[in-house]
């Protein structure tokens, strides 16, 4: 046996699993409350003392860890036009796992700076103009950033044109310079930037989130969680030379403040009438929704989908519902009677959040008119032909009708041109596992991949084709 100990430091619980490589296998799971705001390795101590409570004590040949703590990876984008290199820098941070505060469009005004000053970003992504275009907008926003008291670690990554100039304004900052993420219209460049923000997550922002005396124990930290988990997601789909993958897939990660969505796949029309318009989709896809929760962030589902929607999901009254709600907000014991209350509230939200959130990431449909008559324009990615549906997050894994959720995340026709996915094979993660295997694909992705295939509990087909009953 070859254990390996795999650890996630989330914002709120320290998830640690044991591996067996040699048997492919997980050995156990554990939790226990992050301590980031004291000692973090206090938290992985007394998770690591309940896994062995069911595993024994281990001998680990490696100690891995991702970690989202301290609420993750803070990060600023700007780039000119919103609907390109703004979009770029956003799918670039987004893809490397980090927490977006804010993203600037065009010149950076007063108010921008001010808010920067007031709290810098763990790191900030500076981007503008494609190779040999615009050089002022970019060069103008570094000047403006030059003038800032504070300093935080800044990635160049915008039209090659202005990168010298940008350098000398940007000297005394932690400087990094990457190939432009749009270096011509509409193509996407964003590897480079992803790789140097996990680059600058281990050597910037792990000793800042107290990582640092727990470092010691692991054999590395080595990627955000979101990125962890994108690295499974792409593993699942598109496999290894050694082990095939299920193809492209849709994957839902439902929290208490977010809801994470991460599709894989090109998403290209399916019909031959359909035009693409914007910017080329990346083939792995993340997008953040950060007002929507099914705890700090009800409000934003509440908003979204409306009480009367949720009272006809739950079975309850408004009233009942606001009162809920508002006993979770002030951290009110539940009254005698109301576990189940909760429980089908907890259920409509969570439908809310998933329908809400692959709406958002999903690709759109328009009617356009053009010389040889009524055509579509597709922006955003095709998931209509997508195969597989993977559910995680605490919602979905402790829903007592998970796949009653899932079909939140397909094809309605209340929504005819959204293009999510017609007809899917249903996962659920239950066991909690795939940051801790997009660790381990970092070193093992055959053997990573056998073991989520193994551990993903299937629920089944669902969805329907339009028009089907």
């Amino acid at each position: 046996m070859r254990p390996v100990l795999l650890i996630d430091f989330g914002s709120t619980y320290t998830k640690v699993t044991a591996v067996d490589l040699d048997g492919e296998l997980i050995l156990g799971t554990a939790t226990s409350l992050t301590t980031a705001s004291t000692d973090i390795g206090i938290g992985l101590e007394a998770a690591v003392a309940r896994l062995e409570e069911k595993t024994g004590r281990l001998d680990y040949v490696s100690r891995r860890a991702c970690s989202s703590a301290a609420g993750g990876l803070g990060m600023m984008v700007s780039g000119l036009v919103p609907e390109l290199t703004a979009q770029a820098a956003k799918e670039a941070a987004l893809g490397a796992g980090a927490r977006i505060r804010r993203i600037f469009s065009y010149e950076l005004s007063r108010r921008d700076l001010a808010e920067i000053e007031a709290e810098p970003p763990d790191i900030f992504l500076l981007t503008g103009g494609t190779d040999g275009g615009n050089r002022d907008c970019i060069i103008g926003n570094a000047g403006k950033l030059a003038g800032l008291t504070c300093r935080f670690p800044l990635i160049l990554a915008g039209n090659r044109s202005a990168v010298d100039e940008c350098e000398n304004l940007l000297a005394d900052f932690p400087l990094t310079v990457c190939p432009n993420v749009m270096p011509r219209l509409g193509q996407l460049n964003i590897e480079p930037v992803q790789k140097e923000i996990r680059s600058l997550f281990l050597s910037h922002i792990v000793g800042a989130r107290g990582l640092t005396r727990t470092q010691e124990l692991l054999s590395g930290i080595l990627m955000p969680t979101p990125s962890a988990i994108l690295s499974a997601m792409n593993l699942l789909s598109r496999g290894t030379s050694g082990e095939e993958g299920l193809g492209d897939l849709l994957a839902v990660d439902v929290g208490g403040a977010t809801t994470d969505v991460y599709s894989i796949g090109s998403g290209q029309p399916d019909e031959a009438n359909i035009i693409v318009k914007g910017l080329e989709e990346p083939l792995a896809k993340r997008t953040v929704e950060g007002d929507i929760g099914v705890r700090h962030s009800i409000p934003g589902i509440v908003e979204e989908a409306g009480l009367e929607r949720l009272a006809c999901d739950s079975g309850l009254e408004a009233g009942q519902i606001e009162d809920l709600i508002h006993g979770l907000s002030v951290g009110r014991p539940l009254q005698e009677g109301q576990e189940d209350l909760l429980c089908r509230l907890d259920h409509a939200l969570a439908a809310a959040a998933v329908e809400a959130a692959t709406r958002r990431h999903a690709g759109k449909l328009e009617e356009v008119y053009t010389p040889m008559g009524l055509t579509w324009m597709q922006t955003g990615k095709n998931l209509r032909l997508f195969r597989q549906l993977i559910l995680t997050g605490g919602a979905l894994v402790h829903a007592s009708h998970p796949l009653d959720i899932a079909r939140r995340a397909l094809y309605d026709d209340s929504f005819p041109r959204s293009l999510r996915p017609y007809q899917v094979e249903v996962f659920l993660d239950k066991g909690y596992i795939l940051s801790a295997m997009g660790v381990l694909a970092e070193s093992e992705p055959d053997k990573a991949l056998r073991i989520i295939k193994k551990e993903l509990t299937g629920l089944g087909p669902c969805g329907r084709r339009p028009g089907q009953e």
